[in-house]
């Protein structure tokens, strides 16, 4: 057809055909996996890049930077990547996507390049950045070029620490992602790990074993489920590349596009069991899952936790009341008996410092006898962790509610928003206790020595039950509130609508909290 339009036309210019044959040929080259390099995705069960990105974007929506890079180079169709912006459920975002049948998704100039710019494009913009991760890291060959430079590799994570919390940043990760790539997914907000594919890791099994002497396995040393039970760096397991993907746009449609906006609303819908006076054991010691609480609370199927397989003593996620997004903090008595723990109290800092971030009122469900004790905790560092907690609450400027489920202990009040730290309402139930610690620990550290010196059986039960007594009336949930120290007592069947009307007013609030130039966080 080329050769045709050139002679018939005595104005063509045959160079300019020849760039048509060569950026055709370079546009084929990305425009699918080859045979070889497909049937290795399929036998992992992966989709191909530009397959993932058409189930993230709107349909006729995406828009590509540098499908071109390296054109000249066999081998590297778009250098290794994809990036451009199209819209999910019609809202704007930026992806940024390894091609893993591009020598195994790894790293050249060009593909630093590309993402570098992308991220400016982000930072730009005030876009929200999709991460689809499956990367062999760095080519060493390109290191130089692609290393070192005020444009090499770091400018990557310097622009996604400057994109923290001015927009999302949602990271699926669907292969590896290598050495100081492992970077990208641990400074998104979100990562979500495909289980028997997707790992994350400083130094290779191989590499650990030539090292430390170490011989682990793949899946020991950073697969995907490791991560998510046990180091806490992922959030969510999916199954594969589409269910990661259906997550991926789920939690976006949580959140807002930028920290200037709002998170989007929708179609109010009724609990679809909801909350009894019946729901909350009325006896601190029956264990009970918070997540039918936090089911009767908000909208119908709504719900959407994250880390739910790390620290799950703690419960974290979003919810719609009325169709708005609020973040729910909440301590579940069936693991762990809701005590807080390092881990739990990171996975709370984090969580809030992000729904802060964007927008997003908080309502913390307390049901905790308080923080862990004991030489183990404190040497992982409780007291350090903790405060990380009690700092992120505390600096929040978002709506936040605190709801006292039942118990709330100790430090353990001021770390699910308790009334010394200015929330704009503490609401608790009739089932609800607050002191310093439970009455048979309080009576056995004031009185030990003088119950030791009881001998008789009945005489100690009595003086027991008595100093109990004492004590409980002291914090009568009554006294209480006749104190100002709650600002409402109701059923359980009233706190959905209570809490709703409260968001409506509070969404009015100033976000100011202190004039300084940053924080020192206790991390």
């Amino acid at each position: 057809m080329t050769g045709s339009a050139t002679h018939s036309n005595p104005l063509a210019d045959p160079r300019v055909a020849d760039v048509r044959t060569r950026l055709a040929a370079a546009h084929a080259a990305s425009a699918s996996a080859p045979e070889k390099a497909q049937a290795k995705l399929d036998a992992q069960g992966k989709i191909y890049v530009r397959d993932r990105i058409a189930l993230l974007f709107d349909e006729g929506s995406f828009v590509e930077d540098g499908r071109y890079a390296n054109a000249l180079q066999p081998g590297l169709p778009a250098d290794g990547v994809v990036t451009g912006r199209g819209t999910v459920d019609g809202r704007a975002a930026v992806v940024i996507a390894n091609d893993p049948t591009v020598k195994a998704g790894s790293w050249g100039s060009r593909t630093v390049e590309k993402i570098v710019r992308a991220t400016e494009m982000a930072l730009r913009e005030e876009l929200p950045v999709f991460w689809f991760v499956d990367s062999a890291g760095a080519r060493i060959t390109d290191q130089v070029e692609m290393f070192p430079g005020r444009r090499g590799a770091g400018r990557i994570f310097h622009n996604q620490v400057a994109l923290s919390g001015k927009v999302p940043q949602i990271c699926c990760l669907f292969g590896p992602s290598a050495a100081g790539g492992a970077y990208i997914p641990s400074f998104c907000d979100l990562i979500i790990m495909v289980e028997g594919n997707a790992s994350m890791y400083l130094g290779s099994p191989r590499m650990a074993e030539m090292v430390v002497g170490e011989k682990v396995s793949l899946e020991e040393m950073g697969g995907a489920r490791m991560h998510c039970t046990v180091s806490g760096v992922g959030d969510l397991l999916a199954h594969d590349d589409a269910e990661a993907i259906e997550l991926a746009k789920l939690y976006f449609s949580y959140v807002p596009g930028s920290w200037r906006d709002h998170p989007p609303t929708y179609a109010a819908e009724s609990p679809a069991v909801p909350l009894t006076r019946e729901t909350v054991p009325e006896r601190e010691s029956v264990p009970f899952d918070i997540h039918d609480v936090i089911e009767g609370l908000v909208d119908d199927d709504s719900f959407f936790e994250l880390k739910p397989l790390w620290a799950a003593e703690l419960v974290i996620g979003f919810g719609r009341l009325e169709g708005q997004t609020v973040g729910i903090v909440a301590n579940n008595s069936m693991v762990k008996g809701g005590v807080l723990f390092t881990d739990s109290a990171d996975k709370a800092a984090r969580f809030i410092w992000l729904c802060d971030a964007f927008n997003i009122p908080l309502v913390y469900l307390a049901d905790v006898p308080g923080f862990m004790i004991g030489s183990e905790v404190e040497r992982g560092g409780i007291i350090r962790h903790g405060a990380k907690m009690v700092s992120a609450v505390s600096s929040a400027t978002v709506p936040q509610f605190c709801v006292i489920v039942r118990k709330a202990y100790g430090a353990g009040l001021y770390a699910m928003g308790g009334p010394g730290f200015g929330p704009d309402a503490t609401i608790a139930l009739p089932t609800a206790r607050i002191a310093v610690m439970g009455p048979e620990a309080a009576v056995n550290a004031v009185y030990a020595n003088k119950i030791a010196e009881i001998a008789d059986p009945d005489e100690r039960a009595r003086f027991v039950a008595d100093r109990r007594r004492e004590y409980e009336e002291d914090v009568d949930i009554e006294r209480l509130a006749a104190d100002l120290v709650l600002d409402s007592v109701i059923e359980a069947d009233e706190l959905r609508s209570d809490l709703t009307k409260r968001l409506a007013y509070a969404s009015r609030r100033d976000r100011h909290f202190s004039e300084r130039r940053r924080a020192v966080p206790p991390v």
